[in-house]
């Protein structure tokens, strides 16, 4: 009896966050087919699914997974280090997101939004330092209407 697209998806959920926090950046249809001995079709589908209930982003024109978030499938200005490997956050808020998820210090590297300056952020046990000031252009409750954007 073939699996229901609820079961499909829970187990594709799993793949996805699993292969991100072993190598810092979310897999592609193929890495997650293999793994769980699906079609790649399933898997797109899955992902479009996914997709859907706002889990993941998709890159527009291959459908491959764009953001698992925190974690981005393209490199970005926030660069982070944590549990020993380095992983690229959407946003700051992200970012500062992936260390609150795997309960690690880490370092972030990024820019001011303003004037370009290069600015690092640090997470020990918890608590954020560095210099400067983290803004959030756009209120939470706004974010889903252009995420890539946001």
């Amino acid at each position: 009896m073939p699996e229901s697209p609820e079961v499909i998806d829970k187990r594709v959920r799993r793949e996805v966050y699993d292969f991100t926090l072993r190598r810092g950046i979310p897999p592609d249809s193929t890495n997650v087919a293999e793994a769980l001995s699906l079609r790649r079709e399933l898997v797109r589908d899955s992902f479009s699914r996914l997709a859907a209930a706002h889990v993941l982003v998709l890159q527009p024109e291959s459908g491959e997974i764009l953001m698992a978030n925190p974690f981005s499938a393209v490199p970005t200005p926030f660069r982070v280090e944590v549990a020993g490997f380095v992983a690229y956050g959407n946003c700051i808020w992200d970012s500062l997101g992936i260390p609150a998820m795997l309960k690690a210090d880490a370092i972030i590297d990024s820019s001011c939004g303003d004037c370009g300056t290069a600015m690092q952020i640090a997470v020990s046990d918890g608590e954020v330092s560095g210099d400067g000031l983290l803004h959030f252009a756009i209120p939470a409750r706004d974010w889903w209407n252009d995420i890539v954007f946001t």
